[in-house]
């Protein structure tokens, strides 16, 4: 069996270090609400299960064999995030104000969902995390090598939805009080935006 415990602790250190999942949760909660927020966290955490199946499947082991592939991912999903982030902005310009209060309407709760999802897969850096990641924690004397890297990629989606659940609570009460205000949801729009192309352009720069 692998190291559950060893490897919680590793994976929640992990998780909880800034990257463009849980600032996007962060972003959306205080743009939009906890609802808002929580749904991206789920959104973060089902990708996850599309890396954990091309890791246990091998099929990450030929993204990172073949670079062609990995770059073509990379682009796709910084341009995605980019995307996300001009929209958020055009809505902004636009005089768009996202929820004054939770429940008002704001960008749809099904659209952010799919949105964090196909963002959360057009990450190849998580694909190459887990292939890297996971084997370490794996004995390989133990046999059953890939059900034991399931168990381990079920165990890291669970803890990161906690955790991605935990900073939406957290930024959706922060963004409550400043949505108060009349102006402030457009700032928060605004913010968003700048947010996800920001992600964006870090996501296709190398490391």
């Amino acid at each position: 069996m692998p190291d559950i415990f060893l490897f919680l602790l590793a994976a929640m250190t992990l998780t909880l270090a800034p990257g463009p999942d849980n600032i996007y949760v962060l972003t959306r909660g205080i743009a939009q609400g906890k609802k808002a927020g929580l749904v991206a966290a789920a959104g973060f955490s089902s990708g996850l299960i599309f890396h954990t199946l091309l890791a246990v499947l091998g099929f990450a082991a030929v993204i990172k064999a073949y670079p062609p592939a990995y770059h073509a991912l990379q682009y796709a999903g910084a341009a995605y995030l980019a995307y996300l982030g001009y929209r958020t902005l055009r809505s902004a310009s636009a005089g768009i104000a996202l929820a004054s209060e939770e429940g008002a309407p704001g960008v749809p709760l099904k659209r952010i969902y799919w949105q964090s999802v196909l963002a959360n897969m057009l990450n190849p850096k998580v694909t190459l995390f887990f292939i890297a990641f996971l084997p370490q924690f794996v004995h390989a004397e133990a046999g059953r090598v890939p059900l034991q890297m399931l168990l381990l990629a079920l165990v890291f989606i669970a803890q990161a939805f906690v955790i991605f659940s935990a900073i939406a609570l957290f930024s959706g009460a922060v963004g409550a009080y400043f949505r108060r205000r009349a102006s402030a949801s457009v700032h928060l729009n605004r913010l968003a935006g700048c947010a996800f192309i920001g992600l964006g352009i870090r996501m296709a720069l190398p490391e």
